[in-house]
């Protein structure tokens, strides 16, 4: 595992459009520690050019506590779709309080394009992937606009598209940092009870991940921990992580 920050990291940020910027950044930290990926990040772009994403959903807290120890003010982006579970909501400020974030920035989707296309507030059901565009994809590339870098807490271990991700890749005209990419799972699982971290609330009810309420159902012993995501849809992602941010 490195522990020295590569010489170049400490340079003057370099342009993140660069898509050979990413796969140096990549190369350097392929075997760094999650902490040592986030203060990387800060370095090579500032704090204040740098968000990390959060669902606040069941695997979320181990990210936001490592990054509150390497710094408490990155800015972190929470998107409000107007579907979550207000478990989610409450487990969203309980970690807020409990980790010390002081910038956590709650997005939602366009109102007017709310009633525009989703009047019924139905879409979820007839066209999942334009729902997850209107109350997903486009608030994110909205909110990350003045970021030239963001984090978020895809693991390979999920599987599907996320089986070989990166640590660190080209996103349009973004990096992005995938600090958890070659956690393993039991090695989550051991930083959430080292770090004492309370589970998301509806975990002990069989949710093992949870997005909005009309798309997200319980998982059955054994099955892949997003089995429960876009059930029988044929939809693995929302978009976000396939839609490239301009």
């Amino acid at each position: 595992m490195s522990t020295a920050a590569p010489s170049f990291l400490s340079q003057a940020p370099a342009t993140p459009s660069s898509s050979p910027v990413a796969a140096e950044l990549d190369r350097a930290l392929a075997n760094a520690s999650p902490a040592e990926i986030i203060a990387a990040a800060v370095r090579q772009v500032g704090r204040d050019k740098l968000a990390m994403v959060s669902s606040f959903g069941t695997e979320s807290a181990a990210l936001l506590k490592i990054a509150a120890d390497v710094d408490p003010a990155i800015p972190v982006v929470f998107l409000d779709t107007g579907w979550l579970f207000e478990e989610t909501l409450a487990y969203r400020d309980t970690l807020t309080g409990l980790l010390g974030l002081t910038d956590v920035r709650t997005i939602h989707p366009l109102q007017e394009t709310l009633e525009r296309e989703d009047k019924d507030r139905d879409l979820w059901f007839s066209n999942p992937d334009q729902c997850c565009f209107i109350r997903k994809v486009e608030p994110l590339a909205r909110a990350l606009k003045p970021f030239d870098a963001w984090i978020n807490g895809r693991k390979r271990f999920q599987g599907g598209d996320r089986a070989a991700i990166p640590v660190v890749e080209a996103d349009g005209a973004r990096l992005k940092f995938n600090p958890l990419a070659n956690v393993a799972q039991d090695e989550l699982k051991a930083l959430y009870a080292a770090m004492n971290l309370p589970p998301h609330p509806l975990v002990a009810s069989g949710f093992t991940s949870i997005g909005c309420m009309p798309c997200t159902s319980r998982t059955q012993p054994g099955e892949d921990p997003r089995a429960g995501r876009w059930r029988d849809r044929g939809k693995t992602e929302c978009g976000i992580h396939v839609t490239k941010s301009s």
